[in-house]
């Protein structure tokens, strides 16, 4: 056997003194690690308070750069915005050239404006009873075509000029603040008709009882001839006791076919009219199947009259996402984005056409497409089609909307509208997060006509109504922040903040653009208030 191998030393053991040593040696490197991390801190706490003292200067600066101009351009900016009451001024001479050309065509039908005309034409009609149905037809198309022409031109005048005009700015304010309080308060089955819209007209359901037949008489057909003409049966009648069973008036089944130019994105809802409440209402209503392919609905009805369909008016609000986009001089294209459909209208000068239309990302036909209307002949045709992309100052009761100062919001769509002739606009995710008293969109410049590109270098720029300027962050940013772009400033109006960085032929566009293309385009954009509703 080898040597047996040794036993391993004992750990030496440590003197009190060493200890000692070691402890001290310890809290010597504690209290230098100690010091390093507070000098460290101290320095970087002096780094911090010095980048928010040069912060904070550069800040004031800023606002005094800004105070020092602000008259400078809200002065330049009320003379940009004199487009709106010229506008104002050409709607009045139209209106004034309109009623002249009624009055020299001397056609004999009234002028709608104008009440006593309208009560003289009506008292005259009623006392020529020996007109043939040819000449009533003939002079109740008159009649009627003048109330179209002119009251339509009338109403546009009317609320063109309370929307737009300068003098009435206050209105402006009204027309786009929500309502404190719902309407009316519906009872049970009763159609709320600021919830529900009536889309495809009204069908007029009767069952009419037989009239008297002919009977035969010594050579002759002898008939009888009721001076109040068809007789409306009335079903279920009113007594029912002739009648052995319960059931012996069931409801009968009713198929209608639904208008090719009405747009349903749901399963459309029926009602039918009550006579002695004056309002519609959903009950006696039953079994409601509707064929989209074949634009059939049936349904079941216990008692007959007028009945129409009706859809939600807010089934496209809010919006998910809208754009606004110059096509040529004085015409740009509004796309809005909804959960069924998306929207695509061109403004020229003070016309709007639908441009295209998309339900379920599929293109969808439309006999509004190519037609130019005025605004509000366009919203209303719109509106009749289902297409209701316009809320109402009571349509925050029924959707979630992302709430926005009214002053704050008139403001931007009036300075947007007076850039839209060179700049793209679009919704930007972190308007939701901004104060109610601060608006956020996207903006480029864009002065040629071809497609955007795919992804577009967006700049973000954030409103208070008096303050403008761009956003540090982007689109695809992570967290939110309201600091300002580096080497940017901020300005009183949008429209000075993007003469910093905008092009000649830019600004050259925005300052030649049409009195009544800004106004069009400020009309539409208040319309549909996307600031609000996206």
């Amino acid at each position: 056997m080898g040597p047996k191998a040794k036993k391993s030393a004992r750990k030496k053991k440590i003197t009190k003194a060493e200890r000692l040593k070691q402890l001290q040696e310890e809290e010597e490197r504690r209290q230098k690690e100690e010091e390093e991390a507070r000098v460290k801190h101290e320095k970087e706490e002096m780094e911090r308070l010095e980048r928010q003292r040069i912060e904070r200067e550069k800040w004031h600066q800023l606002e005094a750069k800004d105070l020092e101009r602000r008259n400078e351009e809200l002065e330049e900016l009320y003379l940009l915005e004199e487009c709106f009451p010229e506008a104002e001024k050409l709607k009045r001479d139209t209106r004034l050239l309109s009623q002249w050309n009624h009055y020299i065509q001397c056609d004999g039908s009234p002028d709608p404006s104008v009440s006593p005309e309208i009560n003289t034409f009506i008292s005259l009609w009623k006392e020529e009873t020996n007109e043939t149905l040819e000449e009533v037809i003939a002079k109740s198309k008159l009649v009627l075509n003048s109330f179209v022409q002119e009251e339509s031109e009338a109403t546009k005048c009317k609320l063109e000029m309370k929307l737009l005009s300068e003098a009435v700015f206050a209105a402006q304010l009204l027309l786009i603040e929500n309502a404190n309080e719902k309407p009316c308060f519906c009872e049970d089955n009763e159609v709320d008709l600021c919830q529900f819209t009536t889309l495809g007209g009204v069908y007029h359901l009767d069952i009419f009882e037989l009239p008297p037949q002919c009977k035969p008489m010594k050579g002759w057909m002898i008939v009888e001839i009721l001076k109040e003409g068809l007789q409306k049966y009335i079903y279920p009648p009113e007594s029912t006791e002739d009648f052995e069973t319960e059931n012996a008036f069931p409801p009968i089944e009713v198929t209608l076919e639904v208008q090719e130019n009405v747009i349903f994105f749901e399963d459309p809802m029926v009602a039918r009219w009550d006579a002695e409440g004056k309002h519609w209402q959903t009950d006696g209503i039953s079994n409601v199947l509707y064929q989209s392919e074949e634009r059939l609905i049936t349904f079941s009805l216990e008692t007959f009259g007028p009945v129409t369909l009706i859809q939600d008016t807010h089934i496209n609000m809010p919006f998910q996402s809208w754009e606004l986009r110059p096509l040529d001089v004085n015409k740009v294209l509004l796309t809005v984005t909804t959960v069924f459909t998306e929207i695509q209208i061109q403004i020229k000068e003070n016309l709007c056409m639908l441009a295209s239309v998309k339900v379920d990302n599929k293109k969808h036909s439309s006999t509004l497409e190519g037609r130019w209307m005025t605004p509000i002949s366009f919203i209303l045709a719109l509106k009749e089609t289902g297409l209701n992309i316009f809320p109402t100052g009571h349509s925050h009761f029924y959707v979630v909307i992302n709430h926005k100062e009214p002053l704050v919001e008139i403001k931007a769509y009036r300075q947007l509208a007076l850039l839209s002739s060179a700049f793209a606009f679009g919704w930007s995710k972190w308007n939701v997060e901004c104060s109610s008293k601060k608006v956020i969109v996207k903006l480029r410049e864009h002065l040629t006509e071809e497609e955007p590109v795919q992804d577009p270098n967006w700049t973000l720029l954030m409103f208070s109504g008096d303050r403008a300027q761009r956003l540090k962050i982007n689109e695809n940013s992570e967290t939110f922040s309201e600091a300002l772009k580096e080497e940017t400033e901020f300005h009183s109006t949008l429209y000075h903040l993007v003469k910093d960085f905008a092009s000649k032929e830019a600004m050259e566009k925005i300052r030649s653009s049409k009195c009544q293309f800004i106004d069009s385009v400020c009309y539409m954009l208040l319309s549909t208030r996307l600031l609000s509703y996206s």
